[in-house]
């Protein structure tokens, strides 16, 4: 397929653009195709290497920076409760196993809607959707800024929460975009960038509940959340301004169907738990277990809490560049295997109760989460790229078949693993109601990285992949038939 120009819009050479509609023949080969207003844009090829050096890859970076922005914020309002019990007192009358549960609900919400948040960047299109999503955002603070006060009832509470869950979604339907923009030889680094650029949002409202309570003090929350209404505003009005949508990915409803049918796509689910839901739960619960298993005060408790939350996301794209190089499996397999490692010391560190060992294995599992997020991520579309050629098609035809199945797939991941962030939290509640500590929690943790390493290595590295795929060209199958069989190590 040849790379006429895919850019709606008449765009200056400076990479501005008017946003009028034009039907004139599109590129300087004359195409004949057509263009559209509204900033849509027409037949994407990112895989097309002339296409992307010319016009494809200013584009779609352009779209990733501010795709970045707003899924960014989108992550702060999510984990916006993981700050606010920090500042609720015993004048707040809610007791440990309480706050557990109010941090819960906004990673139960927000899994759950990642699967239509999912579907509609093919409804509304990416651009359009970003928007909405964005300002839907100022629900959730300003409900908050009216009832975190002591007093409200503690249902209350747990509805506000829930609203947060919102900021959760915007993670799907970012990640489900910037899949459609970039090639699959990039979308590692741009996946994890754009994933790594969103998860800092956690870090950074932590940062600013540690600012506010050093300051100003426990008793005023409000201002967290007033930093954050003006903030969400800039992100909308430059998702409009800047950001496009892409034709070839909308109106495409049949893909989940056809993910949801596809092995590969629970299998990375149970994967991403491991990871992913593995970040979002230690963010949310880390200040809380500080709290009540080392009896930090508030104050204490949010000056280490943003520190792994940081540093997973800041070495998240690390791993996508990793994945990219040596293949997402592999990388994701010794990721479980450091985790499961890591898990250990935390394990005996929360045994003995020494503060300083605790921080050195949780902080490590902080930062394998964030590789292991962007190794994990990585696989889904080269694992739908082989798919394709297992089917037997090539060129631009396989490129569509993993754009829109893996599009979809990440939804329907996104959402379990976020899930995945809700049972660490329940865990660590009924760990701390039952035995007074965190251990029990992280001992099953443990089992689960078990779990999620030995599933990576039966079904995308085991040694006898690649045996049955020789033994099948040595008894006869053609080279080109072999080559469509994916070997899922390289994904």
């Amino acid at each position: 397929m040849t790379a006429a120009a895919a850019d709606t819009r008449s765009e200056s050479p400076d990479g501005s653009s008017d946003g009028s509609p034009d039907d004139t023949p599109v590129g300087s080969r004359g195409e004949g195709r057509v263009r559209r207003g509204g900033r849509w844009i027409e037949h994407w090829d990112p895989e097309d290497e002339g296409f992307w050096q010319e016009s494809g890859e200013r584009i779609a970076r352009r779209n990733l920076a501010f795709s970045v922005l707003s899924e960014h914020i989108g992550f702060s309002i999510w984990s916006l409760w993981s700050v606010m019990v920090l500042f609720m007192g015993p004048e707040y009358g809610v007791d440990p196993a309480g706050k557990f549960f109010l941090v819960a609900m906004p990673t139960l919400v927000g899994g759950v809607l990642r699967v239509p948040y999912t579907f509609a960047v093919a409804r509304f299109g990416g651009r359009n959707w970003t928007v909405l999503s964005a300002l839907l955002l100022l629900v959730p603070t300003a409900v908050a800024a009216v009832v975190i006060e002591p007093g409200t009832s503690y249902s209350t509470f747990m509805v506000v929460a829930a609203l947060a869950g919102v900021g959760g979604g915007n993670f799907a339907s970012s990640m489900t975009n910037i899949n459609s923009f970039f090639p699959l030889r990039k979308k590692g680094y741009a996946l994890g960038l754009n994933a790594g650029g969103g998860n800092i949002g956690v870090p950074v409202i932590q940062l600013l509940g540690l600012l506010v309570i050093g300051t100003a003090g426990a008793a005023h929350p409000r201002i967290v959340l007033a930093v954050y209404v003006p903030l969400i505003v800039v992100a909308a009005v430059l998702a409009a301004l800047f950001m496009d949508n892409l034709g070839p990915v909308t109106n495409d409803t049949g893909a989940a169907r056809d993910a949801a049918k596809e092995p590969h796509t629970w299998v990375m689910s149970l994967l991403y738990i491991g990871t992913f839901g593995s970040f979002i739960g230690y963010s949310f619960a880390f200040g809380l277990v500080l709290q009540n298993q080392f009896a930090r005060t508030p104050l204490q408790a949010a000056s280490l809490t943003f520190i792994g939350p940081l540093l997973g996301s800041l070495i998240r794209p690390v791993g996508g560049r990793l994945a990219d190089r040596f293949g997402g499996a592999r990388i994701t397999l010794g990721n479980f295997a450091a985790m499961g490692l890591a898990t250990g010391v935390v394990i005996y560190a929360s045994a003995v109760r020494s503060l300083p060992v605790f921080l050195v294995g949780f902080i490590a599992l902080f930062v394998l989460t964030g590789l292991g997020n962007g190794s994990t991520y990585k696989m889904i579309p080269g694992i739908f790229q082989a798919q394709a050629l297992r089917r037997g098609l090539a060129g631009e035809e396989a490129a569509a078949y993993g754009r829109r199945l893996s599009g979809a797939a990440m939804g329907l991941i996104g959402a379990v693993g976020a899930l995945g962030g809700l049972a660490i939290n329940l865990a660590f509640r009924q760990s701390f109601l039952v035995a007074g500590s965190g251990t029990p929690a992280f001992v099953s943790f443990l089992v689960c990285y078990v779990v999620c390493g030995a599933v990576t290595w039966a079904v995308y590295l085991r040694p006898v992949a690649r045996a049955r795929r020789t033994a099948r060209v040595e008894t006869g199958e053609t080279a080109a038939a072999a080559e469509r069989r994916p070997v899922y190590a390289e994904v």
